[in-house]
């Protein structure tokens, strides 16, 4: 996705650790016209598969996914980072390493929105090592839904996730794709694949 691309080499920040800050176009800030063409490009790419809901995790997957589910017509349910007094007794529940968090993030999705029935597909922000969407995978193997396919904005290729969530058997459609980054060069940055 070219604008996206643009704006990552724009905005992009390399970070110690090997983050990449992309706050004023995807984490903190969001830029409306490329965040309605993420969801349209998802929703593009994932409305043959005829999901029925769209899960992400709070708060940088909201938006996108979010425009995701209106393109598609279904609810989007996102994983909570901390379990509220309304949701139920016992919850899907699964932890995930957040690098920018530096630690286990757990995450939360209440039975009353997801359940067996459900056909899922679930979009985040970065696809970099895969942690965070192998536990969003659990819960929605915890609920009896059926995973379709996973969506996200920008991937990190070198970081092995793709290849880590292979044996899910699931179409996964990035929408920029990390290439390398470092101090010299900077980001290199190409469309998703």
């Amino acid at each position: 996705m070219q604008s996206l691309v643009d704006a990552i080499r724009e905005h992009g920040v390399i970070l110690p650790g090997g983050i990449l800050k992309v706050d004023g176009l995807v984490n903190h800030q969001l830029l409306p016209a490329v965040t309605r063409d993420m969801g349209r490009q998802f929703a593009e790419y994932f409305r043959p598969l005829a999901p029925t809901k769209i899960l992400t995790i709070e708060v940088s997957g909201i938006a996108p996914a979010i425009v995701t589910a209106i393109e598609l017509g279904v609810p989007m349910v996102y994983a909570r980072k901390k379990r509220p007094v309304t949701m139920q007794e016992d919850p899907f529940h699964a932890q995930s390493v957040s690098r920018t968090k530096g630690g286990l993030v757990d995450l939360y999705v209440s039975g009353e929105y997801l359940s067996a029935h459900d056909r899922v597909v679930v979009i985040d922000d970065f696809l970099a090592s895969g942690g965070t969407l192998l536990a969003l995978n659990s819960i929605v193997q915890q609920s009896g839904a059926t995973l379709l396919g996973l969506g996200c904005v920008i991937e990190k290729q070198f970081e092995g996730g793709r290849e880590r969530l292979g044996y899910l058997g699931v179409p996964i459609h990035t929408l920029a794709n990390i290439v390398r980054m470092n101090e010299a060069e900077g980001v290199v940055v190409e469309n998703g694949r």
